[in-house]
Order: structure tokens, then sequence, then C-alpha cells
């Protein structure tokens, strides 16, 4: 047996959601999709059962981008689903798994790796999450084998919600959706959260409602930075038309149809060409080394030498080289940390570009792999001769370029957005935003494949 049919059979008795049999009609596909948010959000809110919770802000980099709650039935969120699709990527994109996606029994081995790895972080997450103790305090080896059941049950249910999405029962896929469901639930909060926290609301609009009616409209500009401000809304409105305006920037290259005559279209290249990955990559990255420093640093034996890292003081980093690449208070409290507003932008910023430039290469976004989607597509760049290199090297004028550019305005914008307080993070509200417009597009990519089926491998 080869190590591909050894895997399909492994992958065969993992539960799936099967495709429907017909194509559901809108009603249905945005009925099921319903039913997945509702499902997400009550899961979100549902606080595991023997844990006594303790959530770190250390992580909430990790709940922004993995739609986690940290405590709940949702603390992994769809944190095993995305990394086991990343790795899975990466190997193929890279080579070092060599898979055919064009041929349909490769597509059927690429599916089976990845649902298989998504099993094992599961397991492998939930089991950590509560050894860790980073969702909270257990109180014996069996409420721990209760609360990691808990979790792997939730995250079953999670990778089944997502394949009903990306089957064909609903629309999009549950990534994107519970991503989008979280930011905007948190940016929701931050705006009408009734609820008293240290003595007044929460939510930036009941705050400000409740100081007007005391005439006290200094208080309305001004308020404690670990709450939702007036300079945090304003920044949330002109960051998110700033990616509204830059999401619509793009190059369009003319291309024609070789099998359907008189059809011309554009191939677009985003300003924004790495869309929302490159930060993503270097958030996880930022929480990875401080939730790994942290377990190490509670090692009284280890703590000593890794002063250098950081300190730690109540379970903060106040010090060291994890310190100053962490996010910074926003402003005006970042006065008071200039080195480290610094040190954090600069990282941030060159970290983006260079993640920037790896996935574009990984992912099979590059000029050689957008040439070849372009000929199995049955396209052709007019003026010009259809061969992957000639077509490569009209994409090679922009591509680079592009990638270049829009790591670096990604990277500006998630630095400034931690800086100015922006509602639901600077790099959630890309997330959500990039997210509502995929959706958009994705449902007019599909209107346009019905009408010219040849477009199928270029979108695909």
């Amino acid at each position: 047996m080869s190590a591909k049919d050894a895997l399909l059979r492994i992958s065969s008795f993992l539960p799936e959601v099967p495709k429907p049999k017909t194509k559901p009609s809108l009603s249905e596909r945005l009925f099921w999709t319903l039913i997945a948010v509702v499902l997400y959000i009550v899961m979100s809110q549902v606080p595991l059962y023997g844990v006594v919770s303790s959530a770190s802000s250390t992580l909430f980099f990790y709940q922004m981008i993995f739609a986690a709650n940290i405590g709940t039935l949702m603390s992994l969120g769809i944190g095993p689903i995305v990394t086991a699709g990343l790795i899975t990527q990466v190997l193929v994109g890279s080579d070092l798994i060599r898979l055919d996606l064009t041929n349909v029994e490769d597509q059927r081995v690429f599916a089976s790796l990845t649902k298989l790895l998504t099993f094992v972080f599961i397991l492998v997450e939930a089991v950590f999450y509560i050894v860790s103790g980073v969702v909270g305090y257990v109180s014996s080896p069996a409420a721990a084998a209760i609360a990691a059941a808990q979790l792997i049950l939730a995250s079953v249910i999670v990778f089944l919600l997502d394949q009903t999405l990306q089957k064909g029962w609903g629309i999009g896929s549950g990534i994107s959706l519970f991503i989008l469901a979280g930011v905007s639930l948190q940016v929701m909060l931050e705006l009408f959260s009734p609820i008293p926290v240290n003595g007044q609301y929460y939510g930036y609009i009941p705050y400000a409602i409740e100081e007007a009616l005391k005439h006290d409209y200094m208080g309305i500009i001004f308020r404690s930075a670990q709450y939702p401000d007036l300079l945090g809304l304003i920044s949330t409105i002109v960051i998110a038309a700033l990616i509204l305006y830059l999401e619509g920037v793009r190059i369009e290259i003319p291309i024609a149809s070789s099998r359907f005559r008189g059809f011309s279209a554009t191939y677009p290249i985003k300003f924004l060409y790495v869309s929302n990955i490159p930060v993503i990559l270097v958030a996880a990255l930022i929480a990875d080394a401080q939730f790994f420093f942290l377990l190490l640093a509670k090692n009284a034996a280890i703590y000593p030498y890794l002063h250098w890292l950081g300190t730690v003081e109540n379970g903060t980093i106040t010090g060291g080289a994890l310190y100053y690449v962490s996010s910074p208070p926003p402003i005006p409290l970042a006065f008071s940390h200039p080195i480290q507003v610094v040190t954090y932008s600069i990282f941030v910023i060159v970290l983006s570009v260079v993640f920037a430039r790896l996935w574009v290469e990984v992912s099979g976004m590059s000029a050689e792999k957008a040439a070849e989607n372009i000929i199995s597509s049955d396209l052709q760049i007019p003026g010009f001769r259809t061969t992957r290199s000639s077509i490569a090297i009209v994409l090679n004028r922009y591509i680079p370029v592009v990638t270049l550019f829009s790591g670096l305005v990604i990277g500006i914008i998630a630095a400034l957005s931690t800086l100015l307080n922006v509602f639901g993070t600077g790099i959630g509200l890309f997330l959500a935003i990039d997210i509502a417009i995929s959706y958009y597009q994705m449902l007019a990519q599909e209107q346009l494949i019905s009408t010219v089926p040849g477009l199928g491998g270029l979108f695909g």
C-alpha cells in the first residue's frame, strides 16, 4: 500500500460532510450559513465546564486571528483548521510534497492530508491548552480530561461546520465566516456594550451618552486607554475607509479567451496582492513567542536563563527582547514607551514585507504560477505568445513590486492601528473588511464562471 493510499484510508475513518447531490438554492445556502454563525456565537459564549477561567491578554492576537474565545468551547477556535491548511499549502506550494492539484486524485490526497492534520492539531492543542493552563485552572485529572473532551468535541463541530459551507451547503467557508463574526462581535461590544467595567460602561456609545447627560463633554473626548474611546472610533472609521479604498486599487491586464471568440476581460492584480496573510503570520509569530516564553518562565530553574528574552511581572512581559516587539499601549500611553513603539513598528513592518514575499512564492501566487493558471484556463494576453515564459515576463513587471508595497502598507496599517486603539484591532478590522469584500467577489465570480465555464481554473 502506497503512502497516498494509506493517507486516503485513514482519512476515510474521520468524520466528513458529503457534498450535496444537487446545488442547493440560495435561500437554503443562506439558511445553513446562518445556522453555522449562530452555533459559533453560542459556543463562543459557553464556558468550559469544570474550568476556572483565567484567560491571558497575551493570547489576544490568537483570539482575533483564530476566532477564538479563551475559556469557552471556542478556546481553540479555527486554529487547528487554519494551521493544518497553512502547513499543507506550504508543503505543496514549496514542492516538499509533490501534488498536481489539477489532478482529481491528488486533490483528494491534498484534502485528506489537510483533514488528517486538522484532527491531529485538534487533539494536540486541546490537551496542550488544558495541561499548560491556557484556558484556566482545573482541579483534578478527571476535570482536565472532561475539559479536553469538550474542546475536542467543539473543535470537531467547527470543522464540520466549515466543511458544510465549503462543500456547497452554505456560502463561503467557516474559517472566513467565523473570523468575520468574531471581529464584528468585538467591534459591536466596543461600540455598544452596556456592561459596566470598573464603574463605567465598556461600550463607547453608552459611555458617551452618559457623559453627555452629565454635561461632562471633556470626558467624552478623553477616556482611560484600556477602554474604547473617541480616538479609537475615529481611527476605526478612517482605517476602514482606507482599507476599502486600497482593496479597490488594482492593475488590470487585458486577457482574451482562446476558446470563445470575441471574449475579452482583464486579469486584476490587486495592490493588496497578499491580502492579510503577512500580518496574520506576524501576529501569530509574536503571540507564539510570548506564549511559549511565559510557559518556560513558570519554571524557576529555567527562568534565570531567559532574562534576555523578557522579564515577567504578574503574568505580563515587562522587559527583554520580547517586550520590545510586543504591542505597545495605545495613544496617549504610547508616548511613555517611545522605544517600544519604534521597535514594535519596525518589527511588524519589516516582517510583513518578508512574509509577503515568502507567501507569494509558497502559495502559488508568483508570476510563474499565475501564468500557468491563465494558460490552463485557455486564456491569453493579446500581443504575447501563449507560453508560460512569455506571460510570466508580463506579470513579473507588476507582481514583485506589488508584493513589496502591499506587505509594506499592510504592516504600516497594522502598526498604526495598534497605536490608535482601533476597535476590533487593526488586524481584526483588516480581516473583517477583506472577508466581507471576498464574499461579494465570490458571488460575482460564480456568476462569471457560470457564464464562461473556461474561467473556472483562473478563479479556482
